[in-house]
């Protein structure tokens, strides 16, 4: 599975939410969500799965320029970035966000010789405390290329991620010696909008 990130600041948001809503139907296309950051309010973070690279690549040399017209000039600064689906975060990844409201997204940048070991603890350490959390339905680990890694989880409500951010990352991140690890970190929490879930 791939996993296209988009994040862009919207100027038109009528516009944008308008556009949004016609990506849809194509072929290896699992499905799409997305919304608000929760952090800058003007900024969109969309999150978009497919069953391979090939899919992808078919469908930005066919359909992509014709459905992004549509969305032309309501948005800038898109940054976009692919991952492969390495690992599931709890068990039974599905490509759907219509039972969750917020997603948790994190970008790590990965010192080149410790990128096992951070594999290994999203493994052992952090994958079971997400799993084991009140609220918190499913989730992935992707990789790019390089050093490049991206850690989705979607929770049922934004109160439930909450709990577990003030119970549990100090400790965590600790146990698993993610500063040894994690050369950057940046990333937010989406409110995601039901009307752009495909």
């Amino acid at each position: 599975m791939l996993v296209k990130w988009t994040r862009c600041t919207v100027k038109d948001r009528r516009g944008f939410e308008r556009g949004q809503r016609k990506w849809a139907g194509l072929p290896g296309f699992l499905g799409q969500g997305g919304g608000w950051s929760r952090s800058r309010p003007d900024v969109v973070h969309l999150f978009t799965l497919w069953e391979s690279r090939a899919f992808y690549d078919s469908f930005m040399a066919r359909s992509h320029d014709r459905l992004a017209a549509s969305q032309a000039g309501t948005f800038t600064g898109a940054r976009v970035r692919l991952f492969s689906h390495r690992f599931d975060v709890k068990t039974g990844f599905e490509p759907r966000f219509t039972d969750v409201d917020v997603v948790r997204v994190a970008h790590c940048r990965v010192r080149p010789d410790r990128v096992e070991n951070f594999a290994l603890m999203q493994e052992k350490v952090w994958n079971p405390a997400m799993a084991g959390s009140p609220g918190m339905v499913r989730g992935l680990f992707g990789e790019a290329p390089g050093d490049e890694f991206l850690i989705l989880s979607m929770w049922r409500a934004a109160a439930e991620h909450g709990k577990y951010r003030t119970e549990r990352i100090e400790r965590l991140s600790l146990r698993a010696r993610t500063a040894a690890d994690v050369a950057a970190l940046t990333g937010a929490v989406v409110d995601l909008e039901p009307s752009w879930t495909v």
